[in-house]
């Protein structure tokens, strides 16, 4: 079947976007489809269902720029969000966070994921504390990428003290970025999961999404931004102060960390523990405490991790 709809009122350009970006972010939703556009026609070949579908949607597309001063990719995906949609969101375990790359929903997993997300929405600091695979940082992704998708902030920036896991980061070739750039690989791991590779690139080169080492947080003010410290045991009492005093106005802060993997040379360095135990009364602060059984990684984790608990203690 073959259809042709013709954009009579509005411009082309405030439909289709910039680079023709918007439309072409709307055609991904139609993969049966072979859509031609030209000027203000749009030419469309292919299952009736799936044109039907793609007249309603684009009616609705166009009806949404009416209301609004221009259209993002972020209208698109909020019209097929459905219920599901950030502006619906439930804090329910059926929530589903954000949709990843794969059109797979990503959603809490087990009942202290589900508290880490109540938190988020309860307070502007969440610390997130507890063993290797339980999901803290991708769970933090997932929220900070949805703000960033429902525009309640502007940035999102994700952290990392710069310590290497009992390697040197100077033996590694290349300049700065090069050297870092492997030990941040889990957090663009994370984001490529959630959010497209052009459009992650376009994030990161325009700095809406920024990945860096703790030490460039120092004398900055995050305003609109959800930040996200990650490996936050391995920061010591002075840099987790550091970062904490960087939340600017309308921030949300995520702290993560694995308390019995730390890096420093002496584990008593660690500021984590030291600096909840010192927020703790603090309203607008909530701590989540994971455990081996939240792991949600391959459930081999789970008996390693408790493998080597067992050994530590035995040493001790």
């Amino acid at each position: 079947m073959k259809k042709t709809i013709t954009l009579e009122a509005a411009d082309p350009i405030e439909i289709f976007g910039v680079g023709n970006k918007i439309f072409e972010e709307f055609c991904t939703y139609f993969p049966g489809l072979k859509i031609v556009a030209r000027g203000n026609e749009i030419h469309l070949d292919g299952k009736e269902s799936d044109i039907r579908e793609f007249n309603q949607k684009f009616a609705e597309l166009v009806e949404r720029r009416h209301h609004k001063f221009n259209l993002t990719v972020f209208d698109v995906e909020d019209l097929f969000d459905g219920d599901n949609s950030p502006n619906n969101f439930k804090l329910n375990g059926d929530a589903i966070i954000v949709h990843g790359t794969d059109g797979k929903p990503i959603r809490a997993r087990n009942k202290t994921q589900q508290e880490m997300v109540k938190a988020y929405f309860e307070n502007d600091l969440v610390f997130a504390v507890g063993p290797a695979g339980t999901g803290k940082t991708y769970i933090a992704i997932a929220l900070a990428v949805r703000a960033l998708k429902n525009r309640e902030i502007k940035r999102i920036i994700l952290t990392r003290p710069a310590v290497e896991a009992g390697e040197r980061l100077g033996f590694l070739p290349g300049d700065l970025k090069d050297k870092l750039d492997p030990y941040l690989q889990p957090l663009y791991d994370a984001l490529g999961d959630m959010v497209p590779p052009r459009r992650l690139q376009d994030f990161m080169a325009d700095g809406t999404i920024q990945i860096a080492p703790l030490a460039y947080m120092r004398g900055r003010t995050l305003d609109r931004a959800c930040v996200i410290l990650d490996e936050a045991q391995n920061t010591n009492i002075a840099q987790l102060k550091m970062f904490l005093t960087r939340m600017g106005v309308n921030a949300k802060f995520i702290v993560t960390g694995d308390a019995t993997q730390v890096d420093l040379p002496r584990r008593e360095d660690s500021g984590l523990l030291k600096g909840i135990s010192l927020v703790k009364d603090i309203k607008g602060i909530s701590t989540i405490f994971f455990s081996n059984e939240d792991i949600v990684r391959h459930p081999l984790v789970t008996k390693i991790v408790k493998a080597f608990d067992k050994g530590e203690k035995e040493n001790e």
